[in-house]
C-alpha cells in the first residue's frame, strides 16, 4: 500500500528508490543542485525526491529549500518526461538562493538542470526547447531564432 501511495504523490520514498537513482541514473549539476535522473517505465508521471543536508542550513532553512523544490518542480512537471525517477541534492549555496532570490531563484536553477539533462518532453513549456520556427517568428524580444538555434542541436 505504501509503495502505491508513493507512486501516487509522484515522490520517491524509499531508500531502495533513491539507491536505484543514484546508481544506475545519468547525474547533471549547477552550483546549487544536482540533478540525478534515472528512467522508470512503469510510473506515468515524473517522481520527485529530495536530499538536502545540515550543510544547506538549519532545519528552518533545509524546509523552506524542500518546500521551494516541490514547489519549483511542481511547476516544471507538465514539461518533463514521462516515467522519469529524479533526485535532487541541495548543495550549501541552495539555501542561499532560497533566502536570495526565492521560487524564482530555484526555479531557474531547476530548469537549468532539466534542460541540461535532456528531460524536456516535446510538449513541454520550456522556452529553450520550444520549436525553432515558433522562435523565429517572434519580434526580437530576445528570443532564440532559428539561425541560432538549430532543430537538432543542443546548447
Amino acid at each position: 500500500m505504501s509503495k502505491t501511495r508513493s507512486a501516487s504523490r509522484g515522490r520517491l520514498s524509499r531508500s531502495a528508490e533513491f539507491e536505484r537513482v543514484y546508481r544506475h541514473g545519468r547525474s547533471t549539476a549547477n552550483r546549487h543542485l544536482v540533478l540525478y535522473s534515472f528512467a522508470n517505465e512503469p510510473a506515468a508521471r515524473p517522481r520527485l525526491g529530495l536530499s538536502v543536508s545540515r550543510k544547506v542550513g538549519n532545519a528552518v532553512q533545509r524546509n523552506k529549500v524542500k518546500r521551494l523544490l516541490r514547489e519549483a518542480f511542481a511547476k516544471a512537471e507538465p514539461g518533463i518526461l514521462a516515467g522519469q525517477d529524479v533526485v535532487l541534492v541541495a548543495r550549501p549555496p541552495a539555501g542561499e538562493l532560497a533566502e536570495r532570490e526565492g521560487l524564482q531563484g530555484v526555479e531557474s536553477s531547476l530548469t537549468e538542470l532539466i534542460v541540461k539533462a535532456g528531460l524536456i518532453a516535446d510538449g513541454g513549456e520550456q522556452g529553450v526547447d520550444d520549436d525553432p520556427r515558433e522562435a523565429s517568428a517572434d519580434d526580437g524580444d530576445g528570443a532564440i531564432t532559428a539561425a541560432e538555434h538549430p532543430a537538432g542541436g543542443a546548447a
